[in-house]
């Protein structure tokens, strides 16, 4: 019974996947329909997640572990699916014949990232990290008028077997030096042989595969394209839900490393730097919100991996409050693209010109969401980026911190161009009102006061973190 309730998240995601495939098969679809079974079975999912967060063991041989980090992800991947799950109810930008296939990856894809934290041996690690990918390669061209954004598919697919590739070669390398694909005996062994060329070579190429979903240079290629192309809710759940369980996986195997060869960590901070100073660059001149968003999220991978290369408790508990943050930054961002461009179609910056007249509310959360991007007090982004650098400070990265604070002052930049457009453009034609429900008005209110609140009083989840990361080693 203990070991039922271990997976219990997992078999309830499912349960909900096996149902929506059987609404597949229906000749009639159903898209109102489906969205309400599937808000209900993600809000289930969310209850049972929170309800069995407390739970700790080893399952399938030891391969499968259920602890306090693997929990807090788990519970973050099932709050993001809802959130997607619940501004899917317009979702004009995939034809309805489509929608139960739409929900039926969302949940898939859900079950494979939480297998993918909770996994500490290589070969289940690979599976979980491809059933989330080609889940995600299927939900990509699902778009209405496919066509026109092909090529964001193929260049996805291309792009994550390639990486795929580099990762289970990876892999293979680091069973060759250590004779163990279990992460635990990985950990004792691999410090003692992390000096050798093999042992180095195959943990790089291992993390490769995280790096490909994190976004993170010179993994970022499929990133802007993909975004465009893809329809608005799929763009914000592979900006968001899935940016959660690469983050986890990255900070698991940096741990693996114990102190580390100076060889891994110089390329790390290598990978940080180019990823920050490259995403925030280009990011400067895109005109296509997603674009730009796609550029800040590589960044963004930039940031979070200064916390994980200190490979220390705490910057490992920094790296979780930043990618919790991170999730409550961009949902909020896209929440208004989405809402905005109801029709889905990819919104252009100059399109919400005038938007805090049409809707306060959605201006208010764009701008708490933006300004937490940036890294501005007292938001979350703010006090995440603030841990980050505390903890590179903390091992003596002082100049790895100043590349990273210009890097967030040229954010400001791009970011403040999107807000000047909602707040003080006019717009040069009349553009459509924007229709706020109920939901939408509760989500904003939500998104800003989470925001706020992680920004100012970040004690009581750090500390949640702190514990979770202690767990690692």
């Amino acid at each position: 019974m203990t070991d039922f309730l271990l997976f219990l998240p997992e078999l309830f995601f499912i349960l909900g996947a096996l149902l929506f495939f059987l609404f597949s098969l229906r000749k009639t679809p159903n898209p109102a329909g489906y969205h309400r079974w599937a808000v209900v079975i993600a809000a289930a999912g969310l209850l049972v997640t929170v309800a069995c967060s407390h739970q700790d063991g080893m399952l399938f041989f030891n391969c499968y572990r259920v602890d306090l980090f693997s929990q807090i992800f788990k519970v973050l991947l099932a709050l993001g699916t809802i959130w997607v799950i619940f501004s899917s109810g317009e979702l004009k930008g995939i034809d309805s014949r489509q929608h139960a296939e739409y929900y039926f990856l969302i949940f898939v894809c859900t079950l494979a990232m939480m297998m993918l934290v909770s996994s500490v041996e290589l070969l289940t690690i690979y599976v979980s990290i491809e059933l989330s990918s080609y889940s995600l390669y299927l939900l990509v061209p699902m778009r209405r008028g496919a066509d026109r954004y092909s090529e964001a598919g193929i260049k996805y697919f291309m792009i994550g077997v390639t990486a795929s590739g580099l990762m289970i070669f990876g892999m293979s390398l680091l069973f060759g030096v250590t004779h163990t694909t279990y992460v635990p005996q990985l950990m004792k062994v691999l410090p003692a042989v992390i000096t050798q060329p093999a042992a180095i070579v195959g943990l790089i190429l291992a993390l490769a595969g995280f790096f490909f979903k994190l976004a993170l240079f010179p993994f970022h290629i499929w990133a802007p394209d993909v975004y465009q192309g893809a329809s608005n809710q799929v763009t914000t759940y592979i900006a968001t839900v899935s940016k959660m369980a690469a983050a986890a996986m990255i900070i698991r195997f940096a741990g693996l490393s114990g102190a580390a060869s100076p060889a891994m960590i110089k390329l790390l901070i290598v990978l940080s730097i180019a990823s920050m100073t490259f995403g925030n660059l280009v990011a400067l001149i895109q005109k296509d919100i997603k674009r730009l968003l796609a550029y800040s999220s590589i960044a963004h991978a930039g940031y979070i991996l200064i916390g994980i290369l200190t490979l220390t408790t705490q910057g490992y508990a920094s790296a979780m409050y930043y990618a919790a943050a991170y999730l409550v930054m961009n949902y909020s961002v896209f929440l208004v693209i989405m809402k905005v461009a109801d029709d889905g179609h990819n919104l252009q910056i100059k399109e919400l010109a005038g938007l805090h007249k049409r809707s306060p509310l959605l201006a208010m959360t764009l701008m708490l969401g933006l300004f937490g991007l940036a890294g501005i007090p007292p938001t979350a982004g703010f006090t995440g980026k603030f841990l980050v650098f505390a903890a590179a400070l903390d091992k003596g990265y002082l100049f790895l911190v100043i590349i990273g604070m210009v890097n967030a002052t040229i954010s400001l930049y791009y970011y403040l161009i999107v807000i000047k457009a909602a707040y003080l453009l006019k717009p040069v034609k009349e553009y459509p009102a924007v229709h706020v429900d109920l939901w939408t008005r509760f989500m904003s209110i939500a998104l800003v006061v989470m925001s706020i609140y992680l920004g100012v009083f970040p004690d009581q989840f750090l500390s949640l973190t702190e514990a979770a990361a202690r767990t690692l080693f």
